[in-house]
């Protein structure tokens, strides 16, 4: 068993699951991100497999892609397998639940976060780098962070566009369940660092308790200093914060 790091301590063995989707396309750039930079144990498995034995881990990743081709609509049909059912049972056990990208979509679908993520405002899939700001270090995904940090990390989708009815969106600020916000660099909150046309510039949710997070930003893109042009490495605050919150639990 490979122990997670954090700070130089060893602590308790981190044991992952990152479920794959017919259509899941960054599958294994989050299990790179896991297993060769955190050295964390992962299991990379087929959805029908993952629910016979999904009460044996830590935490459980949904990756990025274009599950069942995006077909009605991004998440939808992911969000229907069985397997799913089987994550909700592990989310209100307070397991970590984390979707990236796609697995976001799966999230709301599911009804595990509120909300919906629609098309894009320009209509046109984005893929460029963001600046996310830290909104709460409560989260299972940001309590190594600073409110007000600024993390670089990538976009690439087409339908990241988080939209929410207004009573939605006033519980969710009142909760403390925004995660992040697309910013500028210096962390200021503008049309122009919007990159889909999300509501109040929302990247990141989480449920009330903080161990379901939903991010349409890739920080398994931005976890080695070699993928990033200025040589950063903010993606990997995502996951040492996972691995601060289970050493908590």
């Amino acid at each position: 068993m490979i122990f997670g790091k954090i700070c130089g301590e060893k602590f308790m063995p981190m044991n992952v699951v990152v479920i794959q989707f017919s259509g899941s396309t960054c599958d294994r750039d989050l299990v790179n991100a896991m297993r060769n930079v955190m050295e964390w144990d992962v299991d990379f498995l087929w959805h029908e497999k993952a629910m016979k034995n999904l009460e044996k881990y830590d935490a459980i990743f949904l990756p990025g892609g274009f599950t069942y081709g995006d077909h009605l609509r991004a998440g939808i049909i992911a969000a229907f397998t069985p397997v799913m059912s089987k994550v909700k049972e592990r989310a209100k056990e307070g397991v970590p639940v984390l979707g990236i990208c796609n697995g976001f979509q799966i999230l709301v679908e599911s009804e595990l976060l509120p909300g919906a993520l629609i098309g894009n405002e320009t209509l046109r899939f984005s893929c460029k780098w963001t600046n996310l700001r830290v909104e709460t270090e409560r989260s299972a995904a940001t309590n190594i962070a600073k409110k007000g940090d600024v993390w670089k990390i990538p976009i690439a989708h087409g339908e990241g566009r988080y939209y929410l009815d207004t009573k939605g969106l006033k519980e969710l600020n009142d909760n403390d369940q925004i995660v992040w916000r697309y910013t500028t660099e210096s962390g200021e909150v503008t049309k122009e660092a919007n990159p889909n046309g999300s509501i109040e510039n929302i990247a990141g949710i989480s449920n009330l308790e903080g161990n379901v997070v939903g991010l349409m930003p890739h920080p398994e893109r931005a976890a080695e200093s070699t993928l990033s042009p200025w040589e950063t490495e903010d993606g990997k605050f995502y996951f040492q914060s996972i691995e601060k919150f289970l050493r908590r639990s």
